[in-house]
């Protein structure tokens, strides 16, 4: 399916939507609108597989009262420059935001932050959260423990490891440079993507166990093994943020870890880390910055190999469709259209297509 295809609705009226559906299903205004707000950020900067799309699954696992709708997140000082976040099995959006700001507080005081989270869920995408500090003149470092397993360990078939995305953020001169990458060859957001859109998925995505053929039908996924990012060392990053995310918090991590893709109604015990970095600590912000800016320029006037037209570098495409996304509208798939219109009259709220 191209963009052609696509309808396009304005990023107010998806918000709008996001924010009444969580309200039905029973989060606060204040929590809705908070959910809302991350989500929509994430279709217009391109992270569509964590936007809008995730809306009927979030008010299913609600209604099922696999999240708590009515969380009280407790967050608890262990040191001078770390904390432990416990979410109470609240939206991962909102956890992440406490969480987040926390870390900021933190290094504000001690320089730099490390704060871990427990009983979390599916925050959106991890870019989101790594900009946050960037704002405050830090550097943000955010990892997390996805929220199914789809890797193996490299050389394995068992389904021991998740997509465990890692995003970083520095501040530059003109916002801020953010990469965002999940450890497997593709994070799996885009594989629903691609159902929703009936896109066949490059061979070299999944595999099946047992023989090791390519699977290009993003409907058979859950028969195959997702391939980690760079082989071996994807499945090593893969395991390590795991560990840091998962085991550290006393949150989930291996067998552990429930798909809540499947299971609307367990506790999912997600776990995420977040590092926050004051760069003033180091040197003037100002002088960084205009260094980190002094490089940027530098990467892009780069010698290129044949047939590149450009150099890009970590957040150029968020920002990029940030920007035609804002003017032109969010991209919605017909077939999630008709999913969104059949949750508002579920919900008994005013459908996508007629807040434009």
């Amino acid at each position: 399916m191209n963009d052609t295809a696509m309808l396009r609705m304005a990023a107010r009226a998806v918000t709008a939507l996001l924010k009444d559906s969580f309200v039905a299903a029973g989060l606060s205004d204040a929590d809705a609108a908070r959910c809302a707000a991350l989500m929509t950020e994430a279709d217009l900067t391109g992270a569509e597989g964590h936007g809008i799309l995730r809306l009927p699954q979030y008010v299913r696992r609600l209604k099922a009262c696999g999240f708590n709708a009515r969380p009280n997140i407790k967050v608890t000082r262990s040191g001078p420059a770390t904390a432990l976040v416990d979410g109470d099995n609240g939206m991962g959006h909102l956890v992440m935001t406490r969480a987040t700001n926390e870390a900021i507080a933190i290094a504000r005081e001690a320089g730099v932050a490390w704060v871990g989270v427990r009983r979390s869920n599916h925050a959106g995408p991890a870019g989101l959260y790594a900009e946050m500090p960037t704002a405050h003149g830090m550097i943000g470092l955010y990892a997390a423990v996805a929220n199914a397993n789809h890797m193996a360990t490299w050389g394995g078939t068992d389904l021991l490891l998740g997509t465990n995305p890692l995003a970083v953020g520095v501040p530059a001169g003109d916002g801020a440079l953010v990469l965002d990458m999940a450890t497997s060859i593709v994070a799996y957001g885009t594989v629903k993507k691609y159902a929703l859109r009936g896109l066949a998925m490059p061979e070299g995505w999944f595999v099946k166990p047992d023989t090791g053929e390519a699977i290009t039908d993003p409907n058979r996924s859950g028969e195959g093994i997702l391939l980690p990012m760079g082989e071996y060392k994807g499945a090593g990053l893969a395991l390590m943020l795991g560990l840091l995310g998962g085991v550290l918090n006393g949150a989930a991590f291996g067998r552990d870890v429930v798909d809540f893709n499947a299971d609307d109604t367990s506790e999912t015990n997600t776990g995420h880390f977040m590092m926050a970095i004051d760069v003033a600590r180091f040197l003037p912000l100002a002088t960084f910055k205009a260094e980190v800016d002094r490089h940027i320029r530098e990467f892009r006037a780069s010698k290129r190999l044949p047939a590149v037209d450009a150099i890009r570098l970590p957040g150029d495409r968020r920002s990029e469709c940030r920007a035609e996304r804002l003017r032109d509208g969010v991209p919605i798939a017909p077939a999630l259209m008709t999913q969104l219109d059949k949750l508002a009259a579920e919900l008994k709220i005013t459908p996508l297509r007629e807040r434009a």
